[in-house]
């Protein structure tokens, strides 16, 4: 029982499920509950970098390597009252003392982050400088309190690699669900009511974009994503189901499974992306494409793609394309039902809220890439705006915004009497 223990401990952190994650998959909970982080701050000691955080209670962590090059630890559920942009910048570089080098004497940490990963499970991401270990991670009692400390020292880049590797292979052992689950045919049965998905971008770990005042992605979209599933619900045409309830993260890929397997008719994901330029601003809507229709939109999905990675999974190999003509006939159709999608949405939108100069764009997200689900993601905006941040944080704005999605939604299954299409199963 002790080994079986230590080797769940060793695979935590790869939940495949929103839901109910397996035993095998994320560590068991350990430690009083209840524990909540309360400060954060690096220190340097010679060639050691500690991140601290300060805890109301005493837990129990686990590190490992991923690829980044960070360091992932596994903790407990843990309430993080902290600003989550103080581990956004790195930190300064402190004096160098006699007889070290600058590489001795650089931090290993350029930025870390943290959050929710799973019910009963946070984690902790640290982004690395160059490759390194965590040589101790421990909750102790100091005489200011109960803090958690994480040792990190520099490893080379092939033991780094081997870290990597090994865990890797752990996780390559644990059963999978398949790529192409079947559909469920609970929305798609003619004279059923159609299942809209609703995906708030980001969650728990992964905070999304922020702005300058450190208003977070995540939070937004997940408000606008209430908002809108009380105005489809209230309309009493459609059912409507949300990839994540509360500030939890969940995996890319089990955002498409989560709408394939309840057999969805509609699949939006919501987001607001930041900018280096303050004056571009207004809503887009993408749907899926081979090949992005612009740089700008290729950056976007190469970024959002990243998420997993992010929260410190690893990613995974791509699925065998599936040499089927009806696979692809489906798949055709339902691009092709996604982008009509998209322009009934964008036909809304310029009532309710500003639009972006290109507001109709495609690339290959990959949370858009149900070969039997319509879909299309909105970004309500730019968090680097500050006409859209405005309208992003005003209940006011959220409400008219998400009246006219309701009513794009509505448009197009009108259009669509019939929620069956050649894709149900």
């Amino acid at each position: 029982m002790a080994l079986l223990s230590a080797l769940l401990v060793f695979l935590g952190g790869q939940s495949l499920a929103q839901t109910a994650p397996s035993a095998a998959q994320v560590p068991p909970a350990q430690g009083e509950a209840g524990v909540s982080a309360i400060a954060a701050r690096i220190d340097r000691r010679g060639a050691t970098t500690r991140l601290i955080f300060e805890l109301t209670g005493p837990t129990k962590a686990s590190a490992f390597a991923a690829t980044g090059p960070r360091i992932v630890v596994d903790l407990p559920e843990v309430g993080f009252l902290i600003d989550p942009g103080v581990g956004a910048a790195a930190p300064a570089p402190p004096p160098r003392s006699r007889g070290a080098t600058a590489e001795t004497e650089a931090s290993l940490i350029r930025s870390f982050r943290f959050g929710r990963f799973a019910p009963g499970h946070s984690r902790i991401v640290i982004d690395l400088t160059r490759p390194a270990k965590a040589a101790r991670v421990e909750s102790v009692l100091r005489p200011e309190g109960v803090r958690l400390e994480i040792d990190l020292v520099a490893d080379t880049p092939t033991a780094f690699a081997a870290a990597v590797a090994q865990r890797l292979k752990a996780l390559s052992a644990l059963p999978e669900a398949s790529a192409l689950p079947e559909r469920s045919s609970g929305g798609g049965e003619p004279g059923a009511v159609p299942l809209v998905v609703i995906d708030p971008g980001h969650g728990g770990v992964d905070i999304g974009a922020s702005s300058r005042r450190g208003q977070m992605e995540k939070a937004i979209v997940f408000d606008f994503a209430r908002a809108l599933k009380a105005k489809i619900e209230a309309r009493g045409k459609q059912r409507v189901a949300l990839t994540r309830e509360e500030d939890v993260f969940v995996p890319l890929n089990d955002r498409v499974r989560f709408a394939r397997e309840r057999g969805a008719s509609l699949f939006l994901s919501i987001h607001a992306d930041t900018l280096g330029e303050a004056s571009v601003r207004g809503a887009t809507v993408y749907t899926v494409a081979a090949r992005a229709s612009d740089a700008e939109s290729a950056r976007i999905a190469e970024k959002e793609n990243l998420a997993d990675q992010a929260a410190g999974l690893e990613e995974n190999a791509k699925a065998e394309e599936v040499d089927d003509i009806l696979f692809d006939l489906t798949r055709r159709e339902t691009r092709a039902l996604g982008r009509e999608f998209a322009q009934t949405l964008l036909a809304r939108w310029r009532v309710a809220g500003s639009l972006n100069k290109n507001p109709s764009r495609s690339a290959s997200f990959v949370v858009l890439k149900a070969h039997d689900v319509p879909s299309a993601l909105l970004e309500l905006g730019y968090l680097s705006s500050e006409e859209d941040l405005a309208n992003l944080t005003s209940p006011a704005w959220r409400d008219r915004a998400a009246e006219g999605v309701a009513e794009a939604i509505d448009a197009y299954f009108q259009a669509h009497a019939s929620p069956s299409r050649a894709s149900s199963k």
